[in-house]
């Protein structure tokens, strides 16, 4: 597919369908590669898992995946100030680069045992498909792109990121596409497991910390003082009573609560985490208007039950996470191509909504899909993650397909 991924207008003669059949037919000798190296994947995804990557605390896994890049002759390898690990394979020419990226980091704390259990293509363990999947699949995408006996048209800058689980707020893929020398004309982002899913919708985010304040006092005998405690329920219940347009699919939940001392004491202080998800910006902005009235609210009818001569309770709101939303519509090429790629293996595809790594270049209008890596699993970020490796050298089959379409593949190789 030739025509540039970065015009969302192109068109190709022939249906995408067969265009991908036909690449993942050319392909058949990096294919079978793959296949090849499938227990070396496995080995590797188990070893990635068990170097815990809390977000926040990358280091350690990504200077694994450095090495790793190292050892397969990428370029310019190096690690940001935030931890992101890049490096690059050259292409034939030197127009934009396709970006093909995978997240480093997990939800697991510090001091979550980590280790992996395996049972033939069964593998357990926190973090084995989210993300030591995508991690391991890149390295072999990485791999099989050697340069030699598969080269593609434009360069390939291949990327561990840091911060795309939680508070990490895509924090690695921000500075990333903030730093890069030149815009990337597609970005394929590895997710977990699977092999028909297509995230062509961001889901974007927006997290708020609520802080209430009062005097405080002893719960008998300064009864009256504003209570923290009883604004923060009562803001938490006129967010759960909101409503919420359902198209877009849009969610607002409290998901975290807290205040005070002791049984017997008024608190001084309690706080209320938000988290607001919708695939539209207006949606959001709207919703985020909508929480700062509710929460005006709750404190003013606190206050108004105060005793005369009493301290007001005061309130502020924090955002503590804004994950950019949007969509890169199911008729732009690379969209099609990934469709066409997961026909090429057998799967019907699936476009669906998720917040990924992906946001980022799809907020700021650089085509960008995430996709799974192969194989199945469950369990995902919780301690019962689980991985089941049947067939899951057709996901790295896939996404190296989509790989070559979006980089073209260089004629003369």
């Amino acid at each position: 597919m030739r025509a540039s991924f970065r015009d969302s207008t192109a068109r190709t003669e022939r249906p995408a369908h067969q265009e991908m059949t036909e690449l993942y037919e050319r392909l058949a000798p990096a294919r079978a590669q793959l296949a090849q190296a499938d227990e070396r994947v496995l080995r590797t995804q188990i070893a990635l898992s068990e170097i815990p990557a809390p977000t926040g605390d990358e280091t350690a896994r990504g200077a694994s995946v450095a090495a790793r890049f190292r050892a397969l002759g990428l370029v310019d390898v190096g690690v940001d100030e935030v931890g992101n690990v890049t490096g690059s394979r050259r292409g034939a020419t030197d127009e934009a680069p396709v970006l093909l990226c995978a997240h480093l980091d997990t939800v697991f704390p510090e001091g979550t045992a980590v280790g992996v259990a395996r049972d033939g293509r069964q593998l357990a363990g926190p973090g084995i498909v989210d993300n030591s999947r995508g991690l391991a699949a890149m390295l072999a995408l990485a791999e099989a792109v050697d340069g030699t006996s598969l080269r593609t048209r434009r360069p390939i800058i291949f990327a561990a990121t840091v911060g795309e689980e939680g508070v990490g707020d895509l924090r690695g893929a921000k500075h990333l596409f903030a730093r890069l020398a030149t815009t990337p004309s597609a970005c394929i982002a590895l997710d977990g497991a699977g092999d028909d899913r297509i995230v062509h919708r961001a889901l974007g985010a927006r997290r708020f910390r609520v802080t209430f304040h009062g005097a405080g006092g002893h719960s008998w005998a300064a009864f009256g003082v504003p209570n923290p405690v009883h604004a923060a329920g009562a803001a938490a219940a006129k967010l759960a009573a909101m409503p919420l347009p359902r198209t877009p699919r849009t969610t607002l939940s409290v998901c975290r609560i807290g205040g005070g001392i002791s049984v017997n004491a008024i608190p001084e202080d309690a706080w209320i985490e938000i988290d607001l998800r919708s695939s539209s910006c207006e949606v959001l902005e709207r919703c985020s208007a909508d929480i700062d009235l509710a929460m005006r609210a709750a404190v003013r009818e606190e206050n108004l039950r105060r005793s005369p001569g009493t301290s007001a309770l005061t309130f502020a709101v924090t955002t503590i996470g804004d994950r950019p939303c949007g969509e890169l519509p199911k008729e732009h090429p690379l969209v099609r191509a990934a469709a066409g790629a997961t026909y090429a293996i057998g799967r019907t595809p699936e476009l669906v909504t998720a917040s990924t790594d992906a946001n980022v270049p799809i907020s700021l209008g650089v085509p960008a899909i995430a996709i799974g890596a192969g194989g199945r699993g469950g369990g995902v970020h919780t301690p019962g993650e689980w991985y089941d490796n049947t067939d899951g050298t057709l996901g790295v089959a896939r996404a190296l397909t989509v790989l070559v379409a979006a980089a073209e593949w260089d004629e003369a190789y």
